[in-house]
């Protein structure tokens, strides 16, 4: 029987930028950055208890992780600060590369999530911070 995370992790190839699986129940997600994990949250769905792939998991990402409830996850590419709110939250890890850094997509500066939520402890406040970030990025 294959574990959840191993299950995640194997779909997480191609243009899928973050997988679920739980039992029997899979998903994929393509969506770049933040915004899938937004999405799910907005969605109303419970995500307890699923494991979690993505490709690059950072402070911002893993404060979502922690909203969403997940039981643990692997990063392709994990900041120092997304593992310390996982490891907080008592969300297990894994990764293939530690980083001390998110970047940004054009490759020459921070993340703007990552900025967005430098300073803040608490994943809740962190969301309020991500959605304003990423509002004034849309806008």
């Amino acid at each position: 029987m294959t574990s959840d995370i191993a299950t995640a992790r194997s779909l997480l190839a191609g243009n899928v930028t973050c997988a679920f699986a739980k039992g029997n129940k899979t998903f994929v997600r393509t969506e770049r950055g933040v915004a899938p994990l937004l999405a799910l949250i907005d969605s109303g769905e419970d995500y307890g208890g699923f494991s979690a792939a993505d490709k690059v998991v950072g402070k911002a990402a893993a404060m979502l992780y922690v909203r969403l409830g997940i039981k643990e996850l692997y990063a392709g590419v994990l900041g120092v600060t997304g593992a310390e709110v996982l490891y907080r939250h008592g969300i297990r890890y894994d990764y293939g590369t530690l980083t001390d850094r998110i970047i940004n997509r054009a490759g020459d500066g921070y993340c703007p999530m990552e900025l967005a939520v430098e300073n803040v402890s608490d994943a809740e406040e962190g969301e309020r911070k991500i959605r304003a970030r990423s509002k004034e990025l849309r806008d």
